[in-house]
């Protein structure tokens, strides 16, 4: 299979198609992703920044660098977010490109540390991560992982 990681902020074209895939895949309000984007797009900082992973014209994953995504430690930033990979795309080693895409896109602007929270436990291990703590999701009533990866 051919699949190509996009950065949104050199197509920014996508940008409409990126933020309804990331909503409808997250439940995000819309307008969330595009101010996002939009921020993204006038490259005033490294973060955010917006990734898309395309076969063809079918977007099959994506992701997003963000400052805080969503919790109670606003000192760990930036965040990788939104990593997601379409169900018939996955187990196929595209979620950890996407993850080696995006430290080296970051290292390149400067950051040289990521963190990222999720429920799942061994998968980001296997991609250079470590579990750090757990955190307080903004009106969650369960703690959650906080992962991070140093380059």
């Amino acid at each position: 299979m051919q699949y190509e990681i996009l950065k949104i902020q050199e197509h920014p074209a996508l940008k409409q198609e990126a933020a309804q895939w990331f909503h409808e895949k997250w439940g995000i309000p819309l307008e969330a992703y595009l101010d996002s984007m939009e921020e993204c797009l006038q490259n005033t900082s490294a973060v955010p920044q917006w990734y898309l992973v395309k076969n063809k014209d079918e977007i099959i994953g994506g992701l997003g660098v963000i400052e805080n995504d969503f919790h109670d430690r606003k000192d760990l930033t930036p965040n990788v977010c939104a990593v997601f990979v379409e169900q018939a795309y996955r187990c196929q080693g595209i979620a950890g490109a996407m993850l080696d895409y995006v430290c080296k896109d970051m290292n390149s602007k400067g950051i040289d540390t990521l963190y990222l929270v999720t429920d799942h436990t061994s998968f980001y291990e296997r991609y250079g991560w470590e579990f750090l703590c757990m955190v307080q999701g903004d009106g969650e009533p369960d703690m959650t992982r906080m992962y991070v990866h140093k380059m």
